[in-house]
């Protein structure tokens, strides 16, 4: 990887992680019209690592204050109803479904699951979910509502995003708008559920790769990380607004678009499925 392609997938990493239209389908698509192959799990999890600092950044007021009360919580200084302490307990509950899988289905993620056909399909099948969702979902609760029961839901709607095509945002957002959340309180507890699962998964792929006998492109990598933070941030923003008084009906249309675009690139060879 040079650093154009990386500047490349850095620009797409930070457009798609967080609108549900799935990142990691970009990724694989566009590394291969770029590069000729797919970037691969690695480099995913790691340019994941600067979208997820875009929602430190961006959630910063928030995440402190969630961890210091919850830290006072274990110490008994604060009730475990406090709200902060009830969401940080949330967040780590939801990130165990997608802990566990991605650690016992690591193998599968890394080469069975990035298969084009099967992420066209995803992309296609989600899309209607997406779209059901946002219209049948009651769109009453608001996050300070969330429920221990919802909260483990949450988990596994996002554990469906090792799945390239499902989407992190897209699988949790519309898994909040069937149990009847707002659509911004189902973007805002998507984007905090994301920082273990992310953080962890960059971070365990950073070691990974680094004991890897054949020297990794770190110059390109992180460039494409940088690249991917400073999107990130802005697109967080524009997308928070923007599901305050729209539907989620252009990126149902845009995946069912690229699903069937990517059927074509691979039925007619243009791309490679695996």
């Amino acid at each position: 990887m040079d650093y154009t392609q990386a500047i490349l997938l850095g620009l797409v990493q930070g457009l798609t992680e967080f609108l549900p239209i799935s990142s990691s389908a970009h990724l694989s698509i566009v590394g291969q019209l770029i590069g000729g192959q797919d970037p691969g799990a690695a480099f995913t999890a790691i340019s994941q690592l600067g979208t997820e600092a875009a929602v430190l950044v961006f959630f910063w007021r928030d995440i402190t204050r969630i961890i210091s009360r919850w830290s006072q919580a274990l110490l008994g200084r604060v009730p475990q109803s406090d709200p902060d302490v009830r969401m940080g307990w949330l967040v780590i509950i939801g990130s165990l479904p997608i802990g566990v899988l991605g650690f016992t289905l690591q193998d599968w993620i890394e080469t069975d699951l990035r298969n084009l056909w099967l992420t066209a399909t995803m992309l296609f099948l989600f899309a209607l979910v997406l779209y059901a969702a946002d219209r049948l979902g009651r769109t009453e609760r608001r996050l300070d509502q969330l429920t221990w029961k919802h909260g483990i839901i949450y988990g596994f709607a996002q554990a469906m995003a090792l799945i390239p095509g499902v989407s992190r945002s897209g699988g949790t957002i519309a898994a909040g708008l069937f149990m009847g959340y707002t659509r911004e309180a189902a973007a805002r507890y998507s984007f905090l559920l994301a920082i273990p699962a992310v953080l962890g998964s960059g971070f365990y792929q950073v070691l990974k790769i680094s004991d890897d006998p054949v020297t990794p492109a770190w110059g390109p990598i992180w460039v494409a990380t940088a690249i991917a933070f400073a999107v990130a941030l802005a697109v967080i923003a524009w997308f928070l607004r923007f599901i305050s008084t729209h539907t989620f009906t252009p990126f149902v249309i845009y995946r069912i678009g690229l699903a069937l675009v990517l059927f074509a690139l691979l039925g007619t060879g243009v791309l490679n499925a695996t």
